[in-house]
């Protein structure tokens, strides 16, 4: 009974190295993840998942991959076209132009804006509604042309990444989605593998270290080798018949379109284009724009009137007016550009044009794509792999010894 017991105990030393291996590739893909959010007492007790906790250098990494190789702010710019714009902006536009005149009016010239006859006040409506297009079309103009200081790609992709860690994970799990769970399961076949040449070792030299050690041995090996085999090697190598590549980078086609994808719909897309351009580092220069043409305009419709508007409610509240109608324009403008977001997004063609570069890019810049934010972290998680897998062989010692 005790040699049967002794040689079903040997033979689960393998079984067991399965599970152990199984469990810290199973923990080590979690802790890639989560938690989103850092758990614990900062900064040494507790734990944030890597790519989380990376959120901002990984925005770093994907703004420099974006507009160094694929894609170019001007190029994007470029393709708004401003007749098109103005046709899905102009029924809000005018709503809220006629509000900005009214309110404007009330504030700075109230007993002007009051005595004015209603057909008085509807051909200014009128005025203004028709000088729309030329004004939205010297803005965009003027936008396209100094867009690089206007739009900071980087400030909105850190901004988007940092305020929702939850899309940094969305972007790896999906762009990893078939590597991660072979990583899981690499680890029960590896460690089936490794626990051999430790039952055959138990057999003939039971010191105590020696499961431990194996343990050890699998949680570390099991780790490193499933990385390994992940992103190595970069080309495709031929081994006789057998062709053999980096699992992510044999993807690269797939991993591409799902990439891309996110991005467009998920983080560069016309509503955080237009966040950033209103409260980012290059609104200043925006508003300037803004200003500088909706004061012209104020002059046009004005005309030959302007001396006798001056005189009628004085020059401090005409500049008054101009200026209050350039914030309030500026202020209001998510009410109506938001009525472009369909029309700028097709227009922009993020997603396709950046699918098409990235399936173009040599594999050592495809790398880059999933890699690098969490590359210099990889030794945490299979030292913590290493040390699981010890313990469990400590485990697996005190079964035996019970």
């Amino acid at each position: 009974m005790d040699w049967i017991l002794e040689h079903l105990i040997l033979m689960l030393i393998p079984i067991i190295s399965a599970f152990v291996g199984w469990l810290t590739n199973y923990l080590a893909v979690k802790m890639m993840f989560y938690p989103v959010r850092f758990v614990g007492i900062k900064p040494i007790f507790g734990w944030q998942g890597l790519i989380p906790a990376k959120a901002r250098e990984m925005a770093e990494i994907e703004t420099d991959l974006i507009l160094n190789r694929l894609l170019s702010v001007e190029d994007i710019a470029k393709r708004i076209d401003a007749k098109q714009l103005t046709e899905n902006i102009e029924r809000r536009l005018n709503q809220v132009l006629k509000g900005i005149i009214n309110t404007v009016m009330k504030d700075s010239a109230p007993q002007l804006w009051a005595m004015m006859p209603i057909q008085g006040k509807k051909a200014v409506y009128h005025r203004v509604e028709m000088d729309v297009p030329d004004v939205v079309n010297k803005m965009v103009q003027d936008f396209q042309d100094n867009v690089v200081e206007i739009l900071n790609i980087k400030e909105l992709v850190i901004e988007q990444l940092t305020k929702n860690p939850g899309l940094v994970n969305e972007i790896f799990i999906k762009s990893g989605e078939k590597e991660f769970p072979f990583i899981e399961r690499s680890g029960f076949y590896f460690g089936f593998l490794f626990g051999i040449p430790t039952m055959v070792l138990w057999y003939f030299y039971q010191a105590w270290w020696l499961l431990p050690l194996g343990g050890l041995i699998v949680g570390y090996a099991t780790n490193w080798i499933a990385i390994q085999i992940i992103f190595e090697p970069k080309r495709p190598k031929k081994l006789g018949p057998i062709t053999i590549q980096g699992m992510f980078l044999k993807r690269q086609n797939e991993v591409s379109t799902i990439y891309s994808d996110i991005i467009e719909k998920k983080l560069i897309n016309a509503e955080n284009i237009v966040d950033t351009l209103l409260r980012g580092q290059g609104s200043d220069q925006l508003f300037e724009i803004i200003e500088l043409h909706v004061n012209e305009a104020i002059d046009r419709y004005l005309n030959v009137t302007q001396p006798y508007v001056v005189l009628t409610i004085g020059s401090e509240n005409y500049y008054t007016i101009k200026d209050n109608a350039c914030k309030m324009l500026f202020e209001h403008a998510e009410k109506y550009l938001l009525y472009a977001y369909d029309y700028a997004n097709d227009a922009l063609n993020i997603g396709n044009d950046l699918r098409q570069k990235m399936q173009a890019l040599e594999p050592e810049e495809f790398e880059g794509v999933l890699r690098p934010a969490y590359k210099q972290d990889e030794w945490k998680l299979i030292v913590v792999g290493a040390i699981l897998g010890m313990c469990a062989g400590f485990m697996q010692l005190q079964l035996i010894y019970l």
